[in-house]
């Protein structure tokens, strides 16, 4: 075992990991991989390479079903809310489409008055006036039929949202029925391929757009609700979606001109496929057949993760920055001797080579000592003046030692090169 899609939500919550790959292995020609199905011994010198793969695959599944299941109990909570405040609106809403009573009681009692005030005075009776045929006005039509669809899109919501926990456990309970590696693995692997087939991670992303969609409907009905009412209020509401609406328009398409941006709704990824699928068919409309890029205008573009990772690890002076601005903070977080040490001992390798000078991260070590407030040199300093406070057993200590040396020989040897500057 991600637009939710929010994937959906999918971006969506898609959170939103890189999907697993399982990479299939091709036997060497005259070895049939059927013989690995027959022969038990075959299998049992398998077990030791299933069982890595297991060790990931159950990493990896796990995490993916206990965001998903945090997600939907979030859900379910929302929605039963939700849908309780709703349920609210339409018990006095609904009363609009059919004819009051007491509309008909008073017409009753009017014509009674007429015929008593008639006979008392000697006049003719008037005649009973007609039953009216009842229309209920539009704006009523619009908002029981908008809070409707709500309550329905609501319960829905929650009701895919239960069903996905019940798949969501069945799915590690299955995969855990089998205590052989070799059988476990090829059961993880089935289910995974078929959680890929039937799209579980596209469902994922379509519950919250369901609760979405189920607010934008309620607010459009609280505007026809109010509007026969009280056209500021009703003006007042208007507004209040369509500030939502901009808003969530906005956080939709945010990611895909920044793919950094930690804003998205479930449905960030399907725009970013339309916009991939909009992008390969114009380059196919504009390019030339003899052009070397033909053959890249016919396949799909990447997903919004794999631009991210891309974009991530892009040479630029922008990732040297925030390399540089990670590596600060790591030292910052490292408040104690013992986690220190370990990132102490990395200074020389990522200087020093087994025979020759490294030079991707002399700035990044320049910008650690350079940066004041961190005191790295105070701190490696007071890292070897802790082997001499008697806590730490003779391996322990002649350990530190040689990691504090190295590191400070490294960090001088820096500054006496003059190319490092």
């Amino acid at each position: 075992m991600s637009d939710v899609g929010s994937a959906a939500s999918s971006w969506s919550r898609q959170p939103e990991s890189a999907p697993r790959t399982d990479q299939g292995i091709h036997i060497a020609s005259g070895v049939h991989n059927d013989s690995l199905d027959h022969d038990p011994s075959e299998e049992a010198a398998a077990s030791k390479l299933w069982a890595v793969y297991v060790s990931e695959a159950e990493k990896y599944d796990k995490s993916l079903v206990e965001s998903w299941k945090s997600d939907m109990e979030g859900m379910l909570i929302f929605a039963g809310l939700f849908s309780a405040s709703l349920t609210a609106f339409i018990t006095e809403s609904y009363k609009t489409l059919v004819p009051d009573s007491g509309d008909s009681t008073v017409q009753l009692l009017t014509q009674i008055s007429q015929q008593l005030a008639a006979a008392a005075n000697g006049s003719a009776v008037p005649p009973f006036a007609p039953k009216t045929h009842f229309a209920p006005p539009a704006t009523s039509l619009v908002c029981n039929a908008l809070w409707f669809i709500s309550l329905g899109l609501s319960l829905t919501c929650a009701l895919v949202a239960t069903l996905l926990e019940q798949w969501a456990r069945d799915f590690l309970h299955r995969a855990d029925m089998r205590s052989s590696p070799v059988i476990r693995a090829r059961i993880f692997s089935y289910l995974y391929y078929g959680l890929k087939r039937f799209n579980m991670h596209t469902v994922v992303d379509v519950i919250p757009l369901l609760l979405h969609a189920s607010l934008c409907f309620f607010f459009a009905g609280l505007v026809a609700f109010l509007l026969p009412i009280n056209i500021a209020i009703a003006g007042l509401a208007a507004a209040i979606l369509a500030i939502v609406v901009g808003v969530y328009v906005l956080l939709t398409v945010l990611p895909m001109w920044h793919l950094d941006c930690p804003y998205r709704t479930p449905l960030s990824n399907a725009c970013w496929r339309l916009s991939q699928y909009i992008t390969m068919l114009w380059r196919q409309q504009y390019t030339f057949p003899g052009d070397r890029r033909a053959k890249e205008v016919t396949t799909p573009g990447p997903t919004i993760v794999e631009a991210m990772a891309k974009q991530a690890m892009e040479v630029s002076p922008a990732r040297s920055t925030r390399d540089k601005r990670a590596l600060v903070w790591t030292v910052k977080s490292l408040a104690d001797d013992n986690e220190l040490e370990p990132f102490v001992e990395a200074i020389p390798d990522v200087l020093w080579g087994p025979d020759h000078r490294r030079h991707a991260y002399v700035a990044h070590i320049q910008s650690l000592l350079h940066t004041s407030d961190l005191q790295l040199l105070g701190r490696i300093e007071g890292l070897l003046r802790s082997c001499d406070s008697g806590l730490l057993s003779q391996d322990d200590r002649a350990r530190r030692q040689a990691t504090c040396f190295k590191a400070l020989w490294a960090i001088s040897s820096l500054m006496s090169d003059p190319d490092s500057s």
